[in-house]
């Protein structure tokens, strides 16, 4: 069950109360229930998802699940410069039970899914990384079985190990894949050492696309706005996912697996800003912002401002 935020999250400078120029995030939010449905491209809803049981699975730092409630603070504090019409609503935060990651993935999914419908682009602040399969989850109840589905992960690692055991925030794209056939994967941001051997192996089995850390950072960035440009055109449907130890560990220390060798934001922001300006790209999720290791909050600005960037592109300002 969604559960509402504490509306003081949503509070910072204000510089004029009527000047609609001078408005932040925090003047313009709203709160409830998506009572009508929405012009397309004129809404986005926030949706929490308080959950880091995947990341206890998978043996990594926890601390997750206070993300969603912490880039709001920071995100309310950012100027709004979107029309009128534009509209951001605080749907609240779904909240895993104990250790009932797979209800809780299902129950995202049921809340993503009620959004699509509306015509209306969730934004989804997780919580770890297993956020992404309660968002896949929510997309293909949406779209339907036969329509094809291209998910981008912004992402240092696969996140394809074994799911025998049970599943975690280590597995959700291989769990996608064995079960999908109308699924394809695309991962930016690859560490040649953050994965196993049998890690890019079990991806070129499944059919993953992946460029390496390197192919972003010391390559033309031209080459890669081709091959995302190129994966969306081949799709009918695309899900945005960003982990955000894909940064270098510099810019955003506080995740679960740091990345010494990660993304400069400036490469994140370009490809955040190329998928969500397609008019197939449905949602967006952000994932392993962890406030309780983060330094200076740093981590946590930096997620909300690339949220930001997602929601200001779906909703047509730098389209």
């Amino acid at each position: 069950m969604l559960r509402k935020v504490d509306q003081t999250i949503w509070s910072g400078r204000t510089d004029h109360h009527t000047n609609r120029s001078s408005f932040r995030y925090h003047q313009i939010i709203e709160f409830g229930e998506l009572q009508q449905k929405a012009v397309p491209s004129s809404t986005c809803a926030l949706i929490g998802f308080e959950c880091e049981e995947g990341v206890r699975r998978n043996k990594g730092r926890l601390g997750a699940a206070a993300g969603p409630d912490a880039i709001r603070e920071e995100l309310a504090k950012l100027p709004w410069k979107m029309s009128e019409e534009k509209r951001v609503v605080d749907l609240g935060n779904l909240r895993c039970e104990g250790n009932q990651l797979e209800e809780a993935q299902r129950d995202l999914g049921d809340v993503v899914a009620g959004v699509l419908s509306t015509g209306t682009t969730p934004i989804i602040l997780g919580g770890g990384h297993e956020t992404a399969y309660g968002h896949y989850l929510g997309v293909r109840k949406f779209i339907g079985n036969e329509a094809t589905l291209g998910i981008i992960n912004i992402d240092a690692h696969f996140d394809m190990r074994s799911y025998d055991e049970q599943p975690s925030s280590g597995t959700m794209f291989r769990q996608i894949l064995e079960k999908d056939n109308h699924t394809d994967y695309f991962v930016l941001g690859i560490q040649r050492y953050g994965n196993t051997q049998e890690l890019f192996d079990k991806a070129d089995e499944l059919g993953a696309t992946y460029l390496y850390e390197e192919d972003l950072t010391v390559g033309p960035m031209e080459n890669a706005v081709q091959a995302i440009e190129a994966f969306i055109a081949n799709h009918d449907y695309i899900m945005l996912t960003l982990c955000t130890d894909v940064l270098n560990a510099a810019f955003a220390p506080g995740v679960s697996a740091p990345s010494p060798f990660g993304l400069d934001p400036s490469i994140v922001r370009t490809i955040i800003r190329t998928v969500t300006s397609k008019e197939n790209t449905l949602s967006f999720d952000i994932s392993e912002v962890n406030p309780s290791v983060d330094e200076n909050n740093r981590t946590v600005k930096l997620g909300a401002y690339l949220t930001n960037e997602a929601i200001t592109t779906f909703l047509g300002g730098t389209k």
